[in-house]
């Protein structure tokens, strides 16, 4: 590849923009929901599922319905994303994102796969 084509490509790759964001993984069955913020939503689910279908998701409840449920009673929705390109600290706002979307929707205990948050 040239040194031109190369700095083409290099440029196309550095305008892709990456959003980061809460997702919801919601349970069809039982109605409980998991709430999580990623620094780059662009092929969570994807990602997300490849990790429960290995049985390696850090949320251990929702790891277990899974296996339980199967794959084909859970939806994923993007509840809000934002731009990562514009923000200046891309951790605190997930976190801000986070805590509101958990306020919001409470998804503890019998609504929920989460803990509540710090």
């Amino acid at each position: 590849m040239d040194k031109s084509r190369r700095k083409e490509l290099q440029e196309a790759y550095s305008q892709i923009k990456i959003f980061m964001g809460v997702i919801q993984i919601k349970n069809t069955v039982n109605g409980k929901i998991y709430i999580g913020a990623y620094p780059n939503l662009k092929n969570k689910w994807m990602t997300i599922t490849a990790q429960l279908d290995m049985g390696r998701f850090a949320n251990l409840e929702l790891q277990k319905e899974w296996k339980e449920f199967g794959a084909g009673v859970f939806e994923y929705e993007v509840l809000e994303q934002k731009d990562a390109g514009e923000l200046s600290d891309v951790r605190w706002e997930m976190t801000v994102m986070e805590k509101v979307w958990h306020e919001k929707l409470q998804p503890y205990g019998e609504k929920g796969y989460n803990r509540p948050l710090r």
